[in-house]
């Protein structure tokens, strides 16, 4: 879904040096310096957008001017290699160029501490062998017990884990969004890689329950917060995180067990 410019300002004559780089009447480089940052000032509001959304998402460690920096250097990439004769829109174009400049700074700043990993790993070991001794998700309380944590460690690990699969396996909202597929089939710029991996997660969240997929599905694609979810589905914001999670959890140990690590982040 390609989030439109904020700026407010629309021309009926076609001529705004923005306009004019979106039909192609005027390649980036022949603009001139003027005119190049009016284009910037522009498209400008869509990288604090993306960077709000994806900073919602991840650990308060993760610095929002960060993410604003490397969407900044996407969006400078887009405008350079668009070409408007592929028939894609540039927002559609930007917008993906800058989120997924936004993940590859992630990944390449490793945002999780060592001790943080460590805290993750041990969790999710100890989830997967307490549901498989207990048949059902452990509570905190008896994660805190197995585990040793102290409860704010434990908070901040399943945080993590959550977030992490977020970014993992980001291509659940490619997955659920109603014209994603279609943005694959005509954008270059997303990679086979990429377009095997979202078949991948597809073909596992046709696996959950209804609950949790209508729980992704309003997470993800219509981007409700847990409050909404919860007045959506009429359960308590409690239930609503516990079937986000186990949804992911889910995913992520199906993932591991039918592909292992190959496509994930």
């Amino acid at each position: 879904m390609a989030i439109s410019s904020s700026s407010g300002k629309s021309s009926s004559s076609g001529n705004q040096p923005w306009e004019r780089l979106e039909s192609g009447a005027t390649a980036w480089p022949d603009f001139t310096p003027a005119e190049q940052e009016q284009v910037v000032r522009h498209y400008a509001p869509k990288i604090k957008f993306l960077a709000l959304r994806l900073k919602g998402k991840l650990p308060k460690s993760v610095e929002l001017n960060e993410l604003i920096s490397a969407g900044t250097l996407g969006l400078m990439e887009a405008f350079g290699k668009f070409q408007p004769k592929l028939g894609i829109k540039f927002d559609t174009y930007a917008e993906n160029r800058i989120r997924g400049a936004m993940l590859d700074e992630l990944r390449r700043l490793d945002w999780f501490p060592r001790s943080l990993r460590q805290r993750v790993r041990l969790l999710e070991d100890t989830i997967n062998r307490l549901e498989h001794e207990k048949g059902r998700r452990p509570s905190e309380e008896e994660l805190q017990k197995a585990t040793g944590l102290e409860e704010k460690d434990l908070r901040s690990g399943l945080e993590a884990l959550q977030n992490h699969l977020c970014i993992s396996l980001d291509a659940i909202q490619e997955t659920f969004a109603a014209d994603g597929r279609d943005h694959l089939e005509g954008e270059p710029f997303h990679s086979t890689a990429t377009q095997e991996l979202i078949e991948r997660i597809a073909s596992l969240i046709d696996q959950l329950t209804p609950r949790e997929k209508l729980v992704l599905s309003l997470y993800y694609s219509d981007e409700l917060n847990m409050r909404e979810t919860a007045e959506v589905m009429g359960v308590t914001e409690g239930r609503v995180s516990q079937l986000h999670s186990q949804a992911l959890n889910r995913l992520r140990k199906q993932f591991h067990e039918q592909f292992g690590t190959q496509g994930a982040v």
